[in-house]
């Protein structure tokens, strides 16, 4: 027998939080990171073709783990059930995905992550705009303090080097990200696996085409498929991650937490690649970095706060 994932679950209310929330939306941040370094790796000249790789295979990662969890009528019935709300998040997600390959045509990994730092304001001012989810002064001053971080680090681009067409895809990226993450919290009864995965196979569905359209074939070397394999599974598990927790704590908590990889992204190319930061994209970072532990330990100083529930059901 399968286990359900359809039942009713308990979720805390728009000013409270669930620990197992945080931990699986940072866990999400940490596993994009990888996205950048895996992107130089392969070496893919055509854009397109990275991406009907890259979300092909998150495609069937997501797909094998809800038929793993619930067999086949059970990941049926959650393909049925998402509703609006879940296509609107999957299409964020192929927006987002899709722009994030083709940005890195144009400007550095950094560049394209430093922009996604703007995603906690954006997600927590159309929650309280549209919705009235409180705003706490920490979180406020977080977000401040990462938005001054990021400004450090991309001052480097007033000095020429700044891609309009990367910049503005970088943007189109954190937009994307910041609607799904206020979908996911306002709909929280809402399975989101199934709307990352059908994101997935949209993302490939436009690829596909524009990879014959531009190249005329999808295809690689022998030695990029592990790489783009690997890419897509991180894609996909980190997508799964996102929205299991996402739906647990409040938007802008959970878009902050997602600024981690902001900083790990151009750590590990820093690390493995000749992108080397610039003095000030350090310096950026590091009040970006102290931004979030900052507010993670004021969190966990806060237990006592937050909603004693039982972990639900994945």
């Amino acid at each position: 027998m399968t286990r359900t994932i359809d039942q009713p679950t308990l979720t805390a209310p728009d000013h409270e939080s669930h620990p197992l929330g945080a931990w699986l939306v940072f866990a999400s941040a940490v596993v994009w990171s990888l996205g950048g370094i895996l992107a130089r790796l392969a070496e893919i000249e055509n854009p397109w073709t990275t991406i009907f790789w890259r979300a092909g295979t998150a495609t069937l990662f997501l797909l094998a783990f809800m038929l793993l969890r619930d067999g086949w009528t059970g990941t049926a019935a959650l393909f049925a059930r998402m509703g609006a709300a879940g296509v609107a998040v999957g299409l964020c997600f192929a927006i987002a995905s899709t722009a994030f390959v083709v940005a890195l045509q144009f400007t550095t990994v950094a560049n394209v992550l430093l922009m996604q730092a703007g995603v906690p304001l954006i997600a927590a001012l159309i929650s309280r705009v549209l919705f009235g989810e409180p705003l706490r002064l920490v979180t406020g001053l977080a977000i401040a303090a990462v938005i001054a971080g990021v400004a450090v680090m991309v001052s480097d681009s007033l000095t020429g080097r700044v891609s309009a067409l990367g910049d503005g895809l970088s943007l189109l990226i954190a937009l994307s990200f910041a609607t799904a993450t206020v979908i996911t919290r306002r709909k929280a009864g809402i399975r989101m696996t199934p709307a990352v995965c059908t994101g997935s196979a949209i993302g490939c569905a436009v690829a596909l085409a524009m990879s014959l359209a531009t190249a005329g074939s999808v295809a690689v070397a022998g030695w990029q498929l592990p790489i783009l394999a690997v890419f897509g599974v991180t894609l996909g598990l980190g997508m799964a991650l996102f929205t299991q927790g996402a739906r647990l704590i409040p938007s802008a908590f959970a878009a902050l937490l997602g600024t981690a990889e902001t900083i790990l992204g151009p750590l590990w190319v820093w690390l493995a690649l000749d992108e080397t930061p610039t003095p000030r994209t350090i310096i950026g970072g590091a009040i970006v970095l102290t931004a979030i532990v900052g507010y993670l330990i004021w969190q966990i100083a806060n237990q006592r706060k937050i909603r004693r529930t039982a972990p639900p059901a994945l």
